[in-house]
């Protein structure tokens, strides 16, 4: 399968201390691709890499085989969708208001939008199931419903890479499925390259097509599911005991952190 995104040896600083270190590695056309690892191993840094809102000090980045300094902003938004970690809800927007913003890169030199642009917008909070809520303001919102509207927003864009930060962050059980099974329709259906930071190992196995591990800033391994979820790199990446078997679902690694009070049980 085609590559949509090629980064190579890249590496980030800051001031002293490496942020990054000779990271590399590909992604194709339609991948849920998925980049794991503990608390300061350089997920969140390496996400704004690929968005063109950090500049590397060394390495490429390549997008469409294109470098992404090649890219005026604007057209680079007409790629590439970005749902970020933490939502400013401090201005008193509407949720149709905020969906349609997803519009801006595609507009003409107006700035305004036509009835195709609220077409899509309307498509795309049906899609996410948030028409309903259409004149709730955002800070009206729940936290799930709140991030399915930051995704509409992002599927109103029609890019061809949609960035997750840690999309599940603060959501129970069934809000995580909602948004997870939200983001794996819209790939299948569109054909769109999902890349996701997560915290979360067993969503990462379910739904990841390519994991990518890192560990203080470089990759400690890239592959499938089961490769990557190593019970001995796991060990040694987050720095617990660490059970990996197979999920009752079949075929699909499950992982659970052993705490010190159950681990002569485990033994």
């Amino acid at each position: 399968m085609r590559q949509i995104l090629d980064i190579k040896n890249i590496s980030l600083n800051f001031r002293d201390k490496s942020i990054l270190i000779d990271v590399s590695f590909s992604v194709s056309t339609g991948d849920f691709f998925v980049i794991i690892g503990p608390n300061g191993a350089g997920k969140t840094s390496l996400l704004k890499v690929l968005a063109g809102l950090q500049k590397a000090h060394h390495g490429t980045v390549n997008i469409k085989d294109k470098n992404i300094s090649k890219y005026r902003r604007r057209n680079l938004s007409q790629i590439m969708a970005i749902v970020p970690q933490q939502i400013e809800v401090g201005f008193p927007f509407t949720v149709a208001d905020t969906v349609i913003m997803g519009r801006t890169p595609h507009l003409g030199i107006l700035g305004m939008e036509g009835k195709n642009d609220f077409l899509i917008a309307e498509e795309a909070m049906k899609f996410t199931d948030v028409s309903h809520l259409a004149e709730r303001k955002l800070f009206q919102l729940s936290g799930g419903e709140l991030q399915r509207v930051i995704i509409a927003r992002a599927i109103c864009q029609q890019p061809e890479i949609i960035l997750l930060d840690e999309p599940t962050t603060a959501l129970d059980p069934a809000h995580q499925l909602k948004i997870m099974d939200l983001m794996e329709k819209f790939r299948r259906e569109h054909g769109t390259t999902i890349i996701m930071v997560s915290h979360d190992l067993n969503l990462a196995s379910m739904y990841g097509d390519r994991l990518l591990l890192l560990k203080d800033g470089r990759i400690a391994k890239t592959g499938d599911p089961k490769s990557v979820l190593n019970k001995e790199l796991l060990e040694e990446s987050y720095g617990c005991h660490i059970q990996v078997d197979e999920s009752p679902l079949g075929g699909v690694a499950r992982v659970t952190p052993i705490p010190e009070k159950h681990l002569h049980n485990y033994e």
